[in-house]
């Protein structure tokens, strides 16, 4: 058989792969992975979760582990946040950069101890992430790459916490936003963390894989009561979109800085020296692009890699875009997005064309987050 005609690789497979089928899901290759798109219908779900809670699976995420006596080091060196401000037991979001300021990955650090920082990177850069960190570690710690130690799904919603106490004796309100506990759920040891990809309130857990069906249908029993529904991929992505949380490969990626994509706050630039920051220090102030969010004025949707104009002219282009469920409700379909326009055109009101099967279709810079959940 020649190269060119050698069958394509098999879809990675999540420890619940085989509950997802059984279960009805529509899966869908997601970046060598064979995940559930969805279960009952994207808008239902993501209905769920701004309402009640969803459950979704997010095991095709990687881990890191970085052990020793200089894992700090280490970790404040390859990431833009600073690490050395962390309380044991507390998690950030972070950048992984290049010496450009471009992103290697996005990344969430939790510290676990002194010595112990463990990492949660996006699925289809975890190799590369794992690469990356190994070839700039010249600290006195260990790095191993130890995402198949882990399943990790992730209940979210304004019920999702009552939904997991039914599970665990951990008294999980005394759980900060963007902090985290190991205990048990379902009689399973656990790491349990109150962080997420929603915009809701919630938690993602991460365990041993051996009893990812066991604890799928638990959690699904004990959300009954509270309306939880499973959701897939595509209700992850519009409840993100509505969040404006960042999603590699689209807002953001190695051609594109963290100033760029308006997370400026998680670059610590009087912290020790880190991978990326004389990059970024030089940009800083002199932007010539920047994300913003966007609301379609005309009929249509901007879909992610459209072109933008001003004037006629080619501007920028979309990174995400979709018919928002939840400003839609009830009403007039709005559809929002998110795109790179050059500095002196990012004022929320400008006003803008998307390209739309090669038609200008009016749009305008809205403010972001589009969907902000209230205070508990």
């Amino acid at each position: 058989m020649s190269q060119d005609s050698a069958p394509p690789a098999p879809l990675k497979q999540t420890a619940l792969n085989a509950t997802h089928r059984d279960h009805g899901a529509k899966m869908v290759d997601f970046g060598g992975w064979d995940m559930p798109v969805q279960y009952s219908g994207l808008v239902d779900e993501h209905h769920a979760v701004r309402r009640a809670a969803g459950l979704f699976d997010v095991s095709h995420m990687g881990e890191i582990d970085i052990r020793g006596p200089q894992a700090l080091d280490l970790v404040d060196h390859i990431s833009s946040n600073w690490a050395a401000k962390l309380q044991t037991g507390q998690a950030h979001y972070s950048g992984l950069l290049y010496e450009t300021g471009g992103f290697v990955d996005d990344i969430l650090v939790h510290k676990v101890a002194d010595d112990h920082y463990f990492i949660c990177v996006n699925a289809g850069n975890q190799e590369k992430d794992f690469a990356h960190i190994v070839e700039h570690n010249r600290f006195d710690a260990t790095v191993e790459l130890s995402s198949d130690r882990y399943t990790q799904l992730a209940i979210q919603g304004p019920r999702a916490l009552e939904v997991l106490q039914k599970l665990t004796k951990t008294p999980l309100a005394a759980i900060k936003y963007y902090w985290f506990t190991d205990g048990e759920v379902a009689g399973t040891p656990a790491r349990i963390a109150r962080t997420g990809y929603t915009g809701e309130d919630g938690f993602e857990i991460y365990f041993a894989p051996a009893e990812s069906a066991r604890i799928w249908r638990a959690l699904l029993v004990a959300g009954e009561e509270f309306g939880l529904k499973p959701a897939g991929l595509g209700a992850r992505n519009t409840l993100r979109l509505e969040a404006k949380m960042a999603l590699y490969g689209h807002e953001i990626d190695a051609s594109i800085s963290p100033l760029e994509a308006g997370l400026s706050w998680i670059v610590k630039f009087d912290k020790p020296d880190f991978i990326g920051r004389a990059a970024l220090l030089a940009q800083k102030g002199q932007l010539t692009r920047q994300l913003v969010g966007f609301e379609m004025t005309g009929r249509g949707i901007g879909r992610d890699g459209y072109e933008a104009q001003i004037g006629g002219v080619k501007a920028g282009w979309v990174t995400s875009g979709s018919p928002s469920p939840t400003l839609s409700a009830g009403g007039t379909p709005r559809n929002i997005g998110l795109c790179y326009l050059p500095t002196a055109h990012t004022a929320v009101g400008t006003e803008f064309e998307i390209l739309v099967r090669n038609q200008p279709v009016g749009a305008v810079v809205a403010p972001t987050p589009f969907y902000k959940r209230g205070k508990a």
